[in-house]
């Protein structure tokens, strides 16, 4: 492949020891949500403000190797009229964007849903590398309910929609990153979640070995495997990092690029904790590190309050997330001496 080497070095960047990934990726319409917590308005001046925080907070290069944006986003600018892709770049954080456009119901399996986004996308590809994106996501979504759900064939199409899309970012000189995620809602056990999560990424990276995709220049955005959130017995740091890892060893190839988790609507504080006991068991055969949304954002959020005069220090909270979350994908984090996460 002739984008090849440019993009094993795009993964390396992406997944350099002690950094990880802030997913600023929500849609307009997540970043309501996001906004709505803190009563403001979802209008595209709070959403410019909020990001243009994010990517402007001083020194969080020394902990994020990539920034995963949104359309709207990768096209904003600063008030300065700095592109935001530009500024991440300047302090050395790799630009990414965010390329499937959500999901629609899986006709004939209730409760399923497939990812959409593939019409256009070469064309969307070759303009994002234009204004500097370097790496993408595409998400899938699996619901474990009951016995029945996931189908094999709902995981069946989001893996080959999934590996088609990762043709066409490679072929365009840019690195995919999958993120098969399995739902944290629902009442099921971590031993459940752990048969869905194997099997989930048995599918697909059979299916991406089945379309000749580089495993190399690919990027692995995982749940972690516990149990869901309305399951009585919740799991423990350690029962989430040795299964998490079992199914990885099942399932990913040890030629795969690296492998990044999402928060997934865990606490900032818990996604940190289950971060940190997996890099405790040790050196694993893919680099593994964050790339979470909601659990770095929520406390920068919750500081700034939409007031101006709260940027220093909601700033200063995003440097404390980001660094915190470095700390614990190399198993140094000790949540006893950490006061801010919540």
């Amino acid at each position: 492949m002739k984008h090849a080497t440019k993009l094993y070095e795009t993964v390396a960047a992406l997944m350099a020891p002690g950094k990880g990934i802030l997913a600023a990726d929500e849609s307009d319409a997540t970043a309501g949500k996001r906004l709505a917590m803190v009563h403001l308005p979802n209008e595209p001046e709070n959403r410019q403000d909020f990001r243009e925080m994010l990517f402007t907070a001083p020194g969080i290069e020394e902990y994020l190797s990539g920034v995963i944006m949104y359309d709207s986003s990768i096209k904003n600018f600063t008030d300065d009229g700095i592109p935001f892709a530009d500024v991440l770049t300047a302090k050395g954080i790799v630009p990414g964007i965010k390329v499937d456009t959500g999901t629609v119901d899986f006709e004939g399996f209730k409760g399923e849903v497939i990812t959409t986004g593939l019409d256009g996308l070469s064309e969307r590809f070759a303009e994002y590398y234009e204004l500097g994106a370097r790496f993408a996501k595409w998400r899938m979504v699996i619901l474990i309910d009951e016995d029945k759900t996931p189908t094999d064939a709902c995981l069946e199409v989001n893996a080959m929609l999934l590996a088609r899309y990762a043709q066409i970012a490679q072929a365009a000189g840019i690195v995919p990153m999958v993120e098969p995620e399995v739902l944290y809602a629902g009442d099921h056990s971590i031993t459940r979640a752990e048969v869905v999560t194997t099997r989930t990424l048995q599918i697909l990276f059979q299916t991406l070995i089945k379309y000749k995709v580089d495993l190399q220049g690919l990027i692995l955005k995982s749940s972690m495997v516990l149990a869901g959130d309305m399951y009585n017995d919740q799991s423990s740091p350690g029962e989430i990092a040795n299964a998490t890892l079992r199914t990885f060893h099942m399932s990913v190839p040890y030629d795969v690029g690296g492998i990044v988790f999402l928060s997934g609507g865990q606490t900032p504080k818990r996604a940190t904790e289950n971060l940190n006991a997996i890099a405790k068991l040790g050196e694993q055969p893919w680099p593994i590190t964050f790339s979470y949304s909601r659990a770095i954002e929520e406390p920068v959020l919750l500081t700034w309050q939409g007031k101006p005069e709260n940027i220093p220090e909601a700033q200063k909270m995003l440097l404390h997330a980001v660094k915190m979350n470095g700390l614990a994908s190399q198993g140094k984090y000790d949540p006893n001496l950490d006061t801010k996460l919540k």
